[in-house]
């Protein structure tokens, strides 16, 4: 058994506020309640200590892909993640031809049984060619539940998420599927009207992928899925803090209807997060990375991102200028919660895993902590 590990002296993020010259109590791999008086002590003052962030919606990262990689290759980018204060993290797929997807998430599913990740999201195949991103338009195919089905068998209980366009044939159907199983279904890429996602909502759908990406605009007399999925108190809405995917007065509307109890932060990262810029494959198709900033080789479509969730954090306090309590939530504290393992992550109370991040008093990451071992350690005494 590790030894207790008292840190003190920070600006700690509770669920119910920040406490100034906090004390957090870390004991083997969890938040303890008490301390012995022989504890090593940490002093964080002048620090943030928040919740390990958890993103369901990742793709990639240090060079590696979740996508179509191996298992060192999925490690890779867990580890890149981990080191930008990600301690929990869902691979997601991309399209591809469907049995390479079903051999793909057996694999996924093997790290996921070890608790390397969260399980797996299905992004693709079925989705709206009219609204495909950076998905091969050749393998996509309507939301057929058998095939569906042939996925989350060969996921072996490991999916947590599928994105469709439900407004194709079988959409509703694969939605109703999908929540039987337990498996998030959630709308994207999808080129629905308001109605059609009104109605891919009551059948159980309960999350926006990418919020304004990939879907129509917002219009004044064809509002469309974007109006339906913010003013649904049932739907978690996804969005990509990186300054290119989202407008900031897009994130404040966001806010403003969702509220930080239905925003979830995801990076969306390709394997170029914390590697730099390149080509790349993202499932079939070529990326070029430049600048930060990912498309596709062919027709320009933004492919991603190389967004970490450390550099959204920061983004959504110094930048959008949100209450650091509320961008704790889209970290954390939602996301934990819309999978299903709140009781064990996402805030800082005792009997959860000790997962944690140490932020400056500019919201740089200087530390993190997972399941009670510095990952990275701020040696801060």
């Amino acid at each position: 058994m590790a030894p207790t590990k008292v840190l003190t002296g920070a600006r700690v993020v509770l669920p119910t506020g920040t406490v100034d010259d906090g004390r957090v109590i870390v004991e083997g791999t969890r938040i303890a309640a008490t301390a012995p008086g022989d504890a090593e002590t940490a002093d964080l003052s002048g620090h943030w200590l928040v919740p390990g962030f958890v993103d369901i919606h990742n793709h990639g990262g240090g060079g590696a892909s979740f996508a179509g990689g191996t298992a060192e290759d999925v490690l890779q980018a867990v580890r890149t993640h981990r080191l930008h204060g990600t301690t929990t993290v869902v691979a997601s797929a991309v399209t591809g031809d469907l049995d390479f997807l079903a051999r793909h998430a057996g694999m996924l599913a093997e790290l996921a049984q070890q608790g390397d990740i969260a399980g797996i999201h299905f992004e693709g195949p079925f989705i709206s060619p009219c609204r495909k991103g950076a998905h091969d338009e050749n393998l996509l195919r309507n939301p057929d539940p058998a095939e569906v089905r042939k996925l989350l068998d060969a996921a072996h209980g490991q999916a947590r998420m599928m994105t469709l366009a439900t407004e194709l044939p079988g959409g509703l159907d694969s939605v109703r599927l999908l929540v039987e199983h337990g498996v998030i279904a959630a709308v994207g890429h999808t080129d629905a009207t308001y109605e059609q996602t009104v109605a891919a909502i009551d059948a159980g759908a309960s999350v926006a992928t990418h919020l304004f990406n990939a879907m129509p605009p917002l219009g004044h007399r064809a509002p469309g899925p974007i109006a339906a999925l913010l003013e649904d108190e049932r739907v978690t809405v996804e969005l990509i803090n990186d300054g290119t995917h989202l407008h900031p007065a897009a994130l404040q509307l966001a806010f403003h209807h969702a509220g930080p109890q239905r925003v979830a932060f995801i990076t969306d990262a390709m394997d170029a997060a914390g590697f730099g810029d390149g080509r790349y494959m993202l499932g079939p198709l070529e990326v070029e990375v430049a600048d930060g900033v990912a498309r596709l080789v062919e027709g320009g479509s933004i492919a991603g991102s190389t967004l970490t969730l450390d550099r959204a954090f920061k983004r959504a306090v110094t930048v959008d200028g949100l209450p650091v309590e509320d961008v704790v939530a889209a970290v954390s504290a939602t996301p934990a919660r819309l999978l299903g393992l709140d009781d064990r992550i996402g805030s800082l109370e005792p009997g959860k895993d000790a997962d944690l991040v140490v932020l400056d008093a500019g919201f740089d990451l200087v530390g993190v902590m997972r399941r009670g071992e510095w990952v990275v350690d701020p040696q801060l005494g």
